[in-house]
Formats: C-alpha cells, structure tokens, sequence
C-alpha cells in the first residue's frame, strides 16, 4: 500500500532538514539545481535518474548537520575548513541507511581535489566533480555578490576542478542565465519540474523514511533511542492485540514519524537538567504541531493521525486537540501508551529510567483515570516482562546498522584526527 508519494519522501525530507538549518538545506537545492541543469546539457541521463540526483546533490551536506553544527552560519568560512568530517559522516549515513547506496561515494569524493579524484576507480565520481564544482559556485557567488566572477576558478581547472566539469559549467550558466534564476528562486520551479519524475519503489520509500528517523540523530542520539523503543513497543502490543497487517504498517509508521517535530525545539530545552518551567513546557509542546505541519498532505491521512496523537489522552486532557477516547482509533491508543512507557524507561536528562515497580504503578493510575487505554495497559501489563526482552532485542536489532555506522566514524575520526 502506498503511503506517501515519490515525491514527497524529497519533500518531506528536505523540510524536514530545513528545521535543522534552513541556510544549509536551501544551499544543497542550489547546488542540485545546477548539477541537474550540467547533467541535462551533458545528455544521456533518463528523467527518473536525474531526480535521484538531484536529491543526493540536495543532500549532499547530510553529514555536516551532525559534524558541523556550530561552523555553518559562515558559509565562505565552513568551506575553507577540513570538509573530511562531514564527507564520510555523509557517506556512511547514505551507504547505510538510504536505498541510494551506490550513490553514496559520491558525497565521500565531493570534495576532493580533481588531480586525486581522477585517479579513483568508481563509475560516478564525475558527479563527485560536478557537485564540486557547483558548491564553489554557490558558496563564492553568495558571499561576494556583484564582485562574483565565475571564471575566478579557471585556473583550477584539472587540479582542484575538473576542466570537462568547469567548461561544461560556464556553458550552461551562460545558456541558461543561472545565476539569475538562482537570485530570484526562478531555479525551483525547474527543480519542481525534474522532482516529479522521482520513481521509487514502496521498500524504497520505506527505508527513505526511516533514513528520516535517523536524523533525529542529528540534534541528539537519545532522539533515535526514544523512537526505535517506541516503535518496538507499538510492534509488540500490536502482536498481542491482534492488529491486522494493514492496522501494523499504519502504526509503524505512525511511530517511526511521530517526534518530527523535535528537530524545531531547542536543544538546550530537549537536554535541560531539571524540569521545564511552564514557558519551556509550552515551547516543548509545539513539536506535534510541527509534526502535523510536516506530514500533512505528503503522508496519509490516517498515519498523520497516528503520529500526532501521541500526546492526546481519552480524558481529553491532552494535547494539541484534546481528543477523547471515542474519537481515537486503536492504533493511536496504542503509540500513546508505548510514548508514555518509552518515556519512562529511558534516560531523561534530569532523571535516571524509572524501575519496572514504577511504570507499573504509573501505567495502573493513568488507565484508572481514563488518559490510557485500559485495554492497551491491560495488555502491556499482562506481558509486561516478555514485551520488554522483545523490545530490547528489536530495539538492538533496528540500532545496529546506525551503531556500525557511528563506530566506523568514530574508527576514520581517530585515524585522521578528525
């Protein structure tokens, strides 16, 4: 079953990521722009490849969201820094969580001097070129303005820049007045253009979503945690209480995309050492909003649905729409209850995981006040013991590929004293 079209996984990825630092999101568009307008001039490429292209060449800094943070305000400045970091973090976060791994080379050699990529044996490393040469355009051209002269770089040609790439570049830029359109956001009307032809398959789309989840990565690793132990959670009271398989994907999805929004709250809020005062609390709450505003019209409507009332309670003393429990379907009574569980078995920064005695004893009152499902606690309750080995060995199995990825960073960090 289709959930959320081709064209809206870039979509929702890009806004998405555009929470994290919009400056950085709307330079990756840029530089996709101008690479898919090389491509289309060079020949030989169908639609559907140049749009996978063009989200790669948008994503092409993925790794700088999480190597990065504090030097990207600077655009000139963050170039001229030691790029190794972000390149493999990039690279590895491609290879191992987008269904575009044979792509994912392509941010590791982006930007790497042209007298060494040309030595490196790898079908797409032209690409790594092309990008090259695009981030420079986009980069010196922002910062300098009208003193921006794009033949600035010729004498890079064939050492630091590839000189097929250059002259292909100065042609196209000409032809089709590039820096112009890019001035005048003209360029995302032909970007809108090529996006549509973006082809991938439901397992594709799949795996592009939870990629998604992964960047929650990006503003704190106990993000991630908090999400695959809500996913286990909701994996295992579905088995127990014998959703279908349609009701299962809903909710999967529903749980894999429900703290989107966190990605807009401050850091210093998320990861404060006490509890939040009353301000902080409603800035917190914010996050479903946000969520809704990024899911909605892209995801299905039910799964939206699911993911955004995990704060809602039967009582309807929850929030943001004070549902109550006759208004909510099985699937959102259920992430509500792995949410709050989730919430209180894992570390908070102002408090260690509570013990089994107090979640229980916690669980109990919520379903006696009618803000938890009792049929849900019930059956979280009756399985409790078995319900948390199996979310731990699912949790453990969803987290390896993210935790091999981390290790292989860190192992390259240390080997070139990143």
């Amino acid at each position: 079953m289709e959930y959320i079209k081709s064209k809206d996984i870039f979509v929702l990825m890009r806004d998405t990521l555009r929470m994290i630092h919009p400056r950085l999101i709307e330079h990756g568009q840029r530089v996709a722009y101008m690479v898919y307008k090389m491509l289309e001039e060079k020949g030989g490429y169908e639609e559907f490849e140049l749009a996978d292209i063009v989200m790669l060449a948008t994503l092409h800094d993925i790794g700088a969201y999480k190597t990065e943070a504090g030097a990207l305000n600077d655009m000139l400045r963050y170039e001229s820094r030691d790029s190794r970091a972000h390149t493999i973090y990039g690279y590895l976060f491609f290879k191992y969580l987008s269904p575009i791994e044979d792509l994912a080379r392509v941010i590791m050699y982006h930007h790497t001097d042209y007298e060494q990529l040309k030595k490196v044996d790898y079908e797409h490393k032209h690409l790594a070129a092309y990008i090259n040469i695009a981030e420079k355009m986009d980069i010196y051209s922002t910062a300098m303005g009208a003193q921006f002269n794009m033949q600035m770089f010729h004498k890079q040609a064939g050492v630091k820049l590839s000189d097929e790439g250059l002259d292909l570049f100065y042609q196209v830029a000409k032809k089709h007045d590039i820096f112009t359109k890019l001035k005048t956001d003209e360029y995302k009307k032909e970007l809108e253009y090529i996006i549509d032809f973006m082809l991938f398959s439901n397992e594709d789309k799949k795996k592009f979503l939870e990629m998604l989840m992964y960047c929650l990565g990006f503003r704190t690793e106990d993000a991630v945690i908090d999400a695959i132990t809500t996913i286990s959670i909701c994996d295992e009271l579905a088995d127990k209480m014998l959703l279908t398989g349609e009701e299962k994907e809903r909710l999967y999805y529903g749980a894999l995309l429900h703290d989107l929004g966190m990605l807009a709250i401050p850091k210093e809020i998320i990861e404060a050492p006490r509890k939040l005062n009353s301000e902080e609390i409603k800035t917190l709450r914010k996050h479903v909003g946000v969520t809704e505003r990024i899911l909605e019209k892209r995801m299905r409507g039910d799964v939206v649905a699911i993911a955004t009332s995990h704060h809602e309670r039967g009582d309807g003393s929850g929030y943001p729409k004070k549902l109550r429990n006759k208004h909510m379907t099985q699937e959102q009574r259920i992430l509500q209850v792995a949410d709050s569980v989730k919430g209180m078995i894992n570390k908070r920064s102002y408090r260690e995981p509570l013990h089994k005695e107090e979640v229980i004893s916690i669980l109990k009152e919520e379903a006696a006040r009618d803000r938890l499902n009792q049929q849900v606690v019930n059956t979280m309750l009756n399985f409790y013991d078995s319900i948390m080995d199996n979310v731990k060995i699912k949790s453990a199995e969803i987290m390896k590929m993210y935790q091999t990825l981390n290790s292989q960073y860190s192992q390259v960090s240390k080997r070139f004293k990143i």
